[in-house]
């Protein structure tokens, strides 16, 4: 067969809950040039069994692994085996929207040169329903967007969907595999690198949706902040500190991108019920000046971030008290969630 136009990685591991409904979004897209590398890592669900059900209907290949808990490996396999022109990634939870891939391939062959492509994504909940928009502070027009820009923004947060970029295969040779000691951070370590090869081109339409859920990756892990405290001082070795010795604002995003990723850690230890030195966060806060403040709400979106949890969280909560038809609300044990829920959380993004 010839290559596709799109090759789409997709590292799956006890995903049967989302999955079909991951991959009946992509069976409902138009453009149909593409094929889907899909990455298991030992399975012991049906997702096996969902991903060869859909194997007759889509250009697809299935490799199947011993579980070694590391999506980035499995990602990075994956991407080794594609032979698309461009990469994208779908993970197991998330979705696309009708017609992604038609206006992403227009996208392409406007800007054939953009080693990547980018659009926001939607937050939903285990449920599906909306819950805000993930984007960046980039402008709302379709087109290339500096590098400069793109990286300085994403220095203080990831703003990009796993689910929602695109990349030119070749860039692979340029900036080489994702770290897989990374295991919270190496996308956004990996948007990075590709955001500072050449102007990626944004489209501010959301195109997918990224699912907040309390089995997700991120969540089980909320215990870790001491290796997450690790991974944030990587981003700063590679990335800003070059930064702030380089950019004209670079000391003004460089303060807030490491009290933004202090934040992140915080909430992470609050959510884990460890301790957080808030009045030393506080004092760090009120040091970056208002040229710091305006940087950091403009780009870290904490506010959107925590209004979208606490949704997910009511949401969540209210499903849970809500009578089933075959039982009575009486019927519910004694330790059923309260209002709040349980924690939702992604520790990338707050």
């Amino acid at each position: 067969m010839s290559a596709p136009w799109l090759s789409v990685i997709m590292p799956t591991y006890n995903g049967a809950t989302f999955l079909e409904s991951a991959l009946a979004s992509v069976l409902a897209q138009r453009e149909r040039d593409f094929e889907i590398v899909a990455v298991d890592d030992g399975s012991t669900d049906a997702t096996l069994d969902i991903l060869r059900a859909y194997r007759d209907r889509l250009r697809m290949t299935i490799v199947e692994q011993e579980h070694g808990g590391n999506w980035v490996r499995n990602t990075n396999h994956g991407m080794s085996l594609a032979s698309g022109q461009y990469l994208g990634w779908l993970h197991q939870d998330d979705l696309w929207g009708p017609d992604r891939l038609a206006k992403l391939k227009g996208l392409t062959s406007r800007w054939p040169d953009a080693p990547l492509i980018l659009h926001p994504a939607w937050f939903i909940d285990a449920e599906g329903n909306r819950l805000g928009l993930w984007r960046g502070s980039l402008p709302r027009r379709t087109g290339r967007v500096p590098s400069r820009q793109v990286v300085s923004r994403l220095l203080i947060q990831d703003f990009v969907a796993a689910s929602a970029p695109i990349f030119r295969a070749g860039a692979l040779a340029d900036v080489g595999r994702m770290d897989e000691e990374l295991w919270s951070l190496a996308d956004w370590d990996w948007w990075l690198r590709l955001a500072a090869l050449g102007p990626p081109v944004y489209h501010p339409v959301p195109l997918s949706s990224f699912r907040l859920h309390l089995s997700s990756q991120t969540c089980i892990r909320i215990d870790r902040a001491d290796d997450l405290v690790r991974q944030y001082g990587v981003l700063v070795t590679r990335h800003v500190d070059p930064w702030e010795q380089s950019a004209p604002d670079g000391r003004c995003v460089g303060r807030a991108a490491k009290f933004s990723y202090r934040l992140n850690v915080a909430l992470m230890q609050f959510v884990a019920r460890q301790p957080v030195g808030w009045l030393a966060l506080f004092g760090e806060f009120l040091r970056l000046g208002p040229a710091g403040w305006y940087v950091f709400f403009r780009d870290s979106q904490i506010v959107k971030r925590c209004l979208c949890r606490m949704r997910a969280g009511y949401m969540k909560a209210a499903a849970d008290r809500r009578p089933s038809p075959l039982r009575s609300r009486r019927s519910l044990p004694d330790d059923a969630p309260g209002i709040l829920g349980e924690p939702l959380v992604d520790v990338r993004r707050g």
